[in-house]
């Protein structure tokens, strides 16, 4: 069947809860791969801090936070060249089996390789892993709907419950087993729940039928050389500019926020001066430009749960529970829960709405709003001193991030395979892991300017900013929408 989009794949006609029998295999998927990278990022930042006695490394505290966002960062950056190996090598479908058995790796180069060796090689793999099979399961999905399918929505927000599920066990888990075993066992145990996922994707590939199976634009093999030796010269520069102190564990947050920006703006001009881009596909591209920026501002402070409020966590919260101290690294399933409760409700809304929802710019900009009203709501605890921040009343401002979160991120997914060229299907979603990647590296660079003593005008200053730039994005409304083509 063709659409506007090229011609879409459905493996069968059966289907569950009303969705494409694939969308299983993929919830399953995602739902481990969430587990591992969540549970591992969740003790990150504790393992790089925490003194040599308590089992950390014991570098500064603003390294760390600048390591943790600038690792989150280049996962998303990674998704690039996933897309971009399955559009032009590979395919979608492999490159998600591909991407999942690296993460593994790289979990069990944690859980074994002591000191920075062992976090070095971790992230690369996990980065490059992650970064393979996000872009490309959430394009596979994508692949399972027409253009227009009002049921789209929905799938997209069963599969984020998929990936929620899965940072609600994750962080619980490994903080636990880092609480009572040590960090090493908490790595491992992320590497047993990625081996996990790739046991039942390749259980239940069938289900995908042939969608993904091929590149979409085939590399021809003439050029295949030419972009071995593009690829040879990035990876020199890349070991030539660490070695050289340019760049440092200490600015590394910084430099990928910059490097970031600058990869996300030669992709837009990529696709929009590419021939094989239809001119109504050129329009769709343009109106993802604000949305891409919106999306940004909101993951610069909802990932700010893996920096700034990690720490936060660790020595504001109180974490008594009946005189056990629970790991500080639980603050990362808080805001799970309220995801794992509200998917469903948020998802049969929007399938049952249809195209009577809201724009889906008026969906980022409440997206975005929410996620600002967040941070302002941790003003009535600023100022004081010790842990004295109850798990509770966090818990309950958790309900607003997920909230903001359900409003945004699902649908972003959803649009970005809409507005895809069809010869960018997968590069376009790396395009909005990109946003996600600049939002997350950026949370890293802001982190450092938080100390308790400022609690109030960090908290302040971040919420305001945010909630600007949602209005800003609802106020594009028309013009975003008109060029859309069509696309809710």
């Amino acid at each position: 069947m063709s659409d506007v989009a090229g011609t879409v794949e459905r493996p069968e006609n059966r289907t569950v809860f009303g969705h494409p029998i694939g969308l299983t295999n993929l919830f399953g998927v995602e739902l481990w791969e969430r587990f591992s990278y969540y549970g591992m990022l969740g003790i990150l930042i504790y393992y790089l801090y925490y003194s040599l006695t308590d089992g950390g490394l014991g570098l500064p505290q603003a390294t760390a936070t600048s390591i943790t966002g600038a690792y989150g960062g280049l996962v998303y950056l990674a998704t690039v060249l996933g897309g971009w190996m399955a559009d032009r090598l590979l395919g979608m479908e492999r490159m998600v089996f591909y991407g999942g058995f690296v993460v593994m790796i790289g979990h069990i180069a944690l859980a074994v390789v002591p000191g920075m060796t062992g976090v070095g090689v971790g992230l690369v793999c996990v980065a490059l892993g992650s970064g393979a099979l996000k872009a490309n399961a959430s394009s596979l999905l994508g692949r399972l709907y027409t253009t227009g399918d009002p049921r789209a929505d929905g799938g997209f927000t069963l599969f984020y419950m998929g990936i929620n599920l899965g940072a609600f066990f994750g962080p619980l888990l490994t903080g636990f087993f880092q609480i009572e075993f040590g960090f090493h066992y908490g790595f491992g145990l992320a590497a047993v729940g990625m081996g996990l996922g790739l046991g039942q994707y390749v259980v239940f590939r069938r289900n995908l039928g042939t969608a993904g199976r091929e590149p979409t634009n085939p590399l021809p093999d003439a050029a295949r050389v030419k972009a071995a030796g593009i690829g040879v010269a990035i990876l020199v520069v890349v070991v030539a500019v660490l070695f050289t102190g340019v760049v440092t564990l200490a600015n590394l947050a910084r430099v990928t926020t910059g490097v970031i920006a600058v990869a996300s703006i030669a992709y837009f001009v990529v696709m929009l001066t590419s021939k094989k881009v239809e001119p109504v596909e050129r329009a769709r591209v343009r109106a993802f430009i604000p949305l891409f920026i919106a999306n940004a501002a909101f993951w610069s402070l909802f990932q700010q749960l893996f920096t700034m409020l990690a720490v936060y966590s660790d020595e504001r919260m109180n974490w008594n529970i009946f005189g056990w101290q629970a790991p500080p690294a639980w603050i990362q399933s808080e805001e799970p829960i309220w995801i794992i409760l509200l998917a469903p409700v948020f998802a049969a809304m929007w399938t049952k709405m249809g195209t009577r929802a809201p724009a889906t710019p008026i969906k980022f900009s409440l997206g975005v709003i929410g996620m600002g009203v967040a941070f302002l709501l941790f003003l009535p605890m600023a100022g004081s001193t010790g842990k004295t921040s109850p798990a509770l009343a966090v818990l309950g401002i958790m309900l607003v991030f997920a909230i903001s979160e359900l409003l945004l991120s699902p649908i972003g997914l959803s649009v970005t395979t809409k507005l895809a060229p069809a010869t960018f299907r997968a590069q376009m979603m790396a395009l909005y892991f990109f946003s996600v990647g600049l939002g997350t590296s950026n949370a890293g660079v802001l982190a450092k300017f938080y100390s308790p003593e400022h609690e109030f005008a960090y908290f302040g200053l971040c919420g305001a900013i945010t909630i600007v730039i949602g209005v800003i994005v609802a106020a594009l409304n028309p013009w975003i929408s008109r060029h859309m083509q069509g696309v809710h």
